[in-house]
């Protein structure tokens, strides 16, 4: 890609909106609005104007006027690409904004490519690789936690400690290297205890990084919570209750959803995918089967297992669906909460004796029991709180560095495989030049995260994800 092109787009969302704001940037970008603005203080020259400054004017397409409007001027290189940036802020009626590229385009400047102002960025030394990914995570952030993460990424939260990471071990191979210069001499200069003790720092900080993916994943894409259990035990009504709109189709005749219901809902800053399922039990309905079969692999993909069970149904009939889906999850990956529901149909006391944490011994200790009325709502707010508890929040809100990139956890996890490579080859007491070579591998992998070490084949594939216009 060619960075000497003055690049122009619609940088607002598309539609209609009371304001549109046009991008230009590069060389060129003050002499093309140049030569359609003109600034309602005659005789004011954009490119003369003090960087960070606003001005207003009408945009002009010869003798026709087809815009009034305000252009903010930034200049190299303290702009968000390093370029020159016009941005100019018109009327938010399409075709004020079809006919306002047009023109930019007309004098000198071409349509930009998706990402390719944040590409610039990049290729200019505004930000690296990671900070740019960022950026994209923070326009698509759907809820608090994404945002949270995507804007300390973006502040380099990440990047700086994998900087940190580099330079130490930059520092050890250059004393490796330097070994091998004197091998005849028969010299030590990286001392060895030190490096055991180095790798072994760094080994638990990857692997640190690479375990928060898992809670980073979830967050960025939306917990995964399956909603099972018996026909009519109350899933569909629970599910429109959450959701507060009738998403799912509730009736008395058992069997009725057949096929998994899916939506989402934001809860204290996280979103959460609720997945209604086809009630469990036993059929010759080949369709209402093929339903059933398919909650048991949503079982599977979830991070979260609602088992809903009736308050009216028999003890032994609750206790045995609350052993079945116990053998059907992974109890250390996956969180099991047993929902008693319509205990308006019960009293207290019996709830208490018979529903209570402790009278389903099923249950290991970090799975819980939640009694709810999902046709009336009550206690909808402890079952949201409880699923607030099943996610460990104190990472998001520490501002801990988490791993929300899959490109990034795939490279953490082959640095992490190299590094152990080198700690091996230390206790082996192998040859300084295999120990390098590892070592190279650990800074090759965390090097294209942040774009020191990038082909343009990464680079092509991460913005061409991006939106046009940033």
């Amino acid at each position: 890609m060619t960075t000497d092109d003055t690049i122009c787009a619609i940088s607002t969302a598309p539609g209609m909106g009371a304001i549109a704001v046009i991008r230009l940037a590069g060389e060129q970008a003050f002499s093309i609005c140049e030569k359609v603005f003109i600034p309602a203080k005659s005789g004011k020259v954009l490119s003369q104007q003090p960087a960070n400054s606003i001005h207003f004017g009408k945009i002009t397409d010869g003798e026709k006027d087809l815009d009034e409007v305000l252009v903010s001027v930034f200049k190299a290189p303290h702009s968000f690409t390093g370029d020159h940036i016009v941005e100019i802020a018109c009327h938010g009626a399409p075709y004020i904004q079809q006919q306002l590229l047009q023109l930019l385009v007309k004098n000198g400047a071409r349509l930009a490519l998706p990402g390719e102002f944040t590409q610039r960025a990049f290729l200019n030394g505004k930000m690296d690789l990671s900070q740019a990914e960022a950026v994209a995570d923070l326009i698509a952030s759907s809820n608090e936690a994404v945002r949270r993460v995507a804007l300390q990424q973006m502040r380099g939260g990440f990047s700086s400690e994998l900087i940190k990471l580099r330079e130490r071990l930059l520092w050890f191979i250059s004393l490796i290297e330097l070994e091998l210069d004197f091998s005849e001499e028969d010299v030590e200069f990286a001392n060895r205890e030190e490096l055991i003790a180095l790798v072994n720092e760094i080994e638990a900080h990857i692997a640190r990084l690479v375990t928060s993916f898992s809670l980073g994943n979830v967050i960025k894409n939306g917990i995964p919570v399956a909603i099972v259990g018996h026909t009519n035990a109350g899933k569909s009504t629970l599910l429109n209750a959450l959701l507060n709109e009738e998403r799912a189709i509730v009736s008395d005749i058992h069997g009725t959803t057949r096929d998994a219901i899916e939506d989402s809902i934001n809860i204290g800053g996280i979103a959460f995918r609720f997945i209604d399922t086809a009630g469990i039990r036993t059929t010759a309905d080949k369709i209402e089967s093929l339903g059933i079969q398919l909650t048991y692999s949503k079982v599977k993909q979830a991070s979260i297992v609602l088992l809903l069970v009736d308050v009216t149904d028999p003890e032994d009939k609750i206790h045995e669906a609350v052993s079945d889906i116990m053998e059907k999850i992974d109890r250390e990956r996956q969180q099991l909460i047993v929902i008693v529901n319509k205990i308006d149909l019960s009293d207290p006391s019996t709830i208490q004796e018979k529903f209570s944490q402790k009278a389903f011994s099923e249950l290991s200790g970090h799975h819980s029991v939640v009694p709810i009325a999902a046709k009336f709502r009550t206690n909808l707010d402890q079952l949201t709180t409880e699923l607030l508890r099943t996610i460990d929040l104190q990472a998001v809100n520490n501002d801990e560095v988490i791993v929300t990139n899959a490109r990034h956890h795939e490279a953490l996890t082959q640095a992490l495989q190299s590094l152990l490579r080198v700690k091996d080859g230390l206790h082996s007491n192998i040859s300084g030049d295999f120990l390098a070579q590892d070592i190279r591998e650990v800074l090759h992998y965390l090097g294209s995260i942040t774009g020191q070490i990038n082909t343009d084949e990464i680079l092509g594939n991460i913005f061409k994800h991006f939106c046009i216009g940033k």
